[in-house]
């Protein structure tokens, strides 16, 4: 099922619209429209020529989109064999270049991630240092695990002594 489809059978805002626009114009296209968010994914014929037609009407705004892509990248040859030889030596030297940033981007990216975890690692041991001075003066005292209270005078252990 291709859902990328402007018009597919689900409940989007696209069917939603067109199914009332459709009832305001004439009031079997919003029941077509309707029938088909219900029942469209069980009609496949039906459902890949709408994606098709749908999809034939915005392929001119990606046709535009495509060769705006390919224009620059080499692709065609213009006639002119000294301007081609340069500009594919010109294409090669970018290429290069984007490759070189690349790696340092690679580099970069590591130091900041080593420079993160030495930095957390600062943070936990200063927090573990903290939590280990104030949790130190308590642990000499009882921590309340016996009970004292008296069952026929004796003091009764607690819980988890049992």
């Amino acid at each position: 099922m291709n859902t990328s489809a402007l018009i597919r059978p689900a409940w989007t805002p696209a069917t939603i619209a067109l199914m009332v626009i459709g009832f305001m114009v004439f009031w079997p296209l919003g029941l077509a429209m309707l029938a088909y968010i219900i029942w469209g994914d069980r009609l496949e014929g039906f459902k890949r020529d709408v994606n098709r037609a749908t999809d034939g009407v915005f392929a001119g705004c990606r046709r535009g989109s495509d060769k705006a892509a390919r224009w620059g990248h080499g692709s065609a040859r213009t006639g002119n064999v000294a301007f081609d030889d340069w500009r594919e030596k010109e294409l090669e030297r970018l290429n290069e270049e984007r490759r070189k940033l690349d790696e340092m981007l690679s580099e970069f990216d590591e130091y900041a991630r080593e420079l993160r975890r030495a930095k957390d690692q600062e943070e936990f041991d200063r927090f573990m240092a903290n939590r280990n001075k104030s949790t130190s003066p308590t642990t000499g005292g009882s921590t309340g695990s016996t009970g004292t209270g008296k069952r026929g005078g004796k003091s009764t252990p607690g819980l988890l002594d049992e």
